[in-house]
This record gives C-alpha cells, structure tokens and sequence, in this order.
C-alpha cells in the first residue's frame, strides 16, 4: 500500500521540520496507509552510512518492537535515530556503553544494579525536599519582573535539583549538568554552535565528574545513591567507569525529557485555558501521564534487525534499522480517544512517553511523574493567572522534541 500523502524524500527524523513542528498529520496518514515505512536517507546524512530506515507509527508495532530485544536490537546502532554526516563510526560504537544502548545480558546486569536507586522508598524519600525545592523555583520566578523564559526560570530547575539530590551532586554544581547535557544534545542547532566534537568533549565531562564522585565514595562512602551503586563494586556493583556512563545517561534521561515535558505541559495549559482551570480547581492524579503523552519529549528511538523479519507486512532485513516513533504512537486513534485532544483526566492512557515497554522502560518514570506534579501544583497556587507573552521557541534536533524558550508572564 502507498502513501501518496507524504512527498518523495520526506524524513520523519529532519531535524529543520522538527525545529517547527512534530509531524502529527503525517503520522496520522502513515497509521492509516503504510504504518511501517521505508524512508529513504541519502549522502550518509544520518551517520550510519546506510540508505535509511524503517518508520513504525503505529502504537502496537511500537510496543511490539520495544518488546522484542532478541529481534531488534538497541546495541548495533545505539538508540539515537540521526546523528550526522559527520561523526566517526568509532564514535557511535563508543555509545554503546551507555545503558540506553545495550542489550540483554548486559543491559540486564546494569539495569539491576542502578534500579536499586529508583526503589518506590528511595524516590518517596525525596518528596518532601522536592516539593519544597519545587515552592523554591516558583517563588524566584514570581519575582521577574515583566516577562521572563519559563524553560530557564522553572521547567529546568526542578529536573536538575532532583538529579542532584539523587546522586549527591553538590547543588551548586547542578548548572553544569545544565549546560553539559545540552551540549551533548544539542548539535543540530545552529543556534548553539555545537559541533559533534563538543558534544563529545562535554560527554567527557560528565563521565569524568561522576567518575571523580566515584572514586570518593569508594573511599569515604556516605548514605546516597553513589554509594550503594559503586562502593562494593567486587560484590556486583558499579565500576568507576560504568558509573560515569549512568551520569551520563542519567544527565539526558532525567534532565532534557523532563524539563521539555514541563515546559511542553505549561504550553498546553495556557492554550487550553479550560484545562488550567480544571487543573487548578481539582488536581486530578492523571495530569503527568497526560503531559507526557502530549509532549512525548523523546519523538523517536531506534532498533536494528538482528535478523530477518516481517513487520506491518513488511519484510525486515538483518541489519536494517527500525524507527520507533512514540510521537506517533501516542496519538494512535486506535488506543486513545480523540488523541489530539489534551485531557488531563484521560485515563486509561497506556501512551508511551516512557517508552514502549520491554527492558528499556523509563527507570525513572516514578520520579518524572513527581517532579511534574510537584512543579504544576507550586504554579499552579503561587503563579494561577500565568499566562504566555510569546510563541515557543524549538529545538533544531532529529529526535528530541525540544523547547529553548517560552515567554510568559505573571502580571
């Protein structure tokens, strides 16, 4: 079956359509016509010298894949669906030893070990501190004067203290996280002039921190995350090294996703006024999971074959590399109710902003759901009459659905 809908050459991962918009009625034509697609990529322009890749929109193929590490594999080509033309192959087998971007055994091994800092105790613990933290950053906002950026002034904020709190990171420490992480994710945007070489340099530098933290504790251990992960690495914990690759993975996973979901729900709320106010007056449980199925941070993943297979009536082969578009999936008709509509008392919502299932399901989603909660119920009693003084401003990036700016304004 064709889909004569979308134009010869249209790449869901373009980084300059995605700095405007997240391609949902594209989405919406594929799920119905040819929900896995071949798109075709020319002139090496994602980094993995190929001709380019299968997209998977709808929400069951998406599971389906995400379910099925011993058929499509996070390893062979790491998670991350368009680096560019421009990066060394030895630079994306390097990425391999990030947690993101491993396979069973060893991402099992791994997973074990870091999860025991995600216990549903260890994140309760952190409610109280967080909640005040979240007061904290509202009422340093509330006291701009005019407009001021809502992604540098709140949504970023929070993700960062809870990171820090979690691992022990000196509070005062927590900005260059800030500023390494989105070196590292943020080389498709002119606007940064981060080259591929930054990024990595700035990677280097959150291993090297978290490798330092490290080695501390080994020596002086303390009653925190680092400790239980690394102090007694002979009885199956971390080394120094695999510690650092956490950070690393924990500076992306915990801090960009989060923050572009609250800055994405902010967005929402202000351009649904009907929604803010329901939000406002009842606080109902469902709010975070419906942010995160509408913002859906990450708007893509992938997988390779290991073998040949057959998807949507497709016939995959070995080695080819397989899209996984979450975006797409959460807005599966199919699965959810007038999915583009934002409904923060949607429930069920079994959207996969978290990712679809399977071992790579979002180890920190526990957290996200607080921090958002906590973030929304401080605006929403110190800032009620919030409201936007311009248009976001997006991130240039293939597969992170990203906001650098949004103006808003108490007065």
């Amino acid at each position: 079956m064709t889909c004569p809908a979308l134009p010869d050459g249209f790449d869901l991962t373009d980084p300059d359509m995605l700095q405007q918009r997240v391609p949902l009625p594209e989405f919406a034509e594929l799920r119905r016509t040819e929900p896995v697609r071949w798109i075709a990529q020319s002139d090496n322009v994602a980094g993995f010298q190929d001709e380019g890749y299968w997209a998977v929109t709808r929400h069951e193929d998406v599971k389906f894949v995400s379910t099925h590490p011993e058929l499509f594999s996070s390893m062979l080509n790491t998670a991350i669906i368009r680096f560019n033309e421009h990066i060394e192959r030895d630079a994306i087998d390097a990425q391999r030893l990030i947690i993101l971007n491993m396979d069973p055994p060893e991402h099992t091994r791994v997973r074990q070990i870091v999860q025991r800092g995600f216990t549903p105790r260890s994140i309760r613990a952190l409610e109280d501190t967080l909640r005040a933290r979240a007061q904290g950053i509202v009422q340093s906002a509330l006291a701009q004067e005019g407009s001021f950026d809502f992604v540098t002034q709140v949504a970023c904020e929070l993700p960062l203290q809870a990171i820090a709190e979690l691992i022990g990171i000196p509070q005062e420490d927590r900005l260059k996280i800030f500023e390494w992480s989105n070196r590292m994710i943020s080389y498709d945007d002119p606007e940064y002039a981060i080259t591929e070489e930054v990024g990595q340099e700035a990677a280097m530098e959150v291993i090297a921190y978290a490798m330092n933290m490290a080695a501390d504790r080994k020596k002086c251990p303390a009653k925190d995350i680092v400790t239980t992960l690394v102090a007694a690495e002979d009885e199956g914990n971390l080394g120094s090294d695999e510690f650092g690759m956490f950070v690393l993975a924990l500076a992306v996973a915990g801090n960009e996703t989060t923050r572009n979901a609250i800055s994405h729900g902010m967005h929402a709320f202000l351009t649904h006024p009907d929604q803010w106010e329901l939000f406002k007056r009842e606080r109902p449980a469902t709010t975070a999971e419906e942010i995160v199925r509408w913002a859906t941070p990450v708007v893509s993943f992938q997988r390779t074959a290991t073998q040949d297979t057959e998807l949507g009536g497709k016939k995959i082969k070995q080695g080819d590399r397989v899209g996984i578009f979450y975006a797409s999936a959460n807005h599966d008709p199919y699965v959810f109710e007038n999915p583009d509509t934002f409904d923060i008392t949607r429930d069920p919502n079994p959207h996969l902003g978290f990712g679809g299932g399977g071992p790579h399901f979002c180890l920190g989603k526990s957290l996200a759901v607080m921090e958002i909660n906590l973030i929304f119920n401080a605006i929403a009693d110190a800032m009620p009459g919030l409201h936007l003084t311009g248009d976001p401003r997006r991130l240039r990036s293939a597969w992170i659905n990203g906001v650098k700016e949004l103006q808003v304004s108490v007065g």
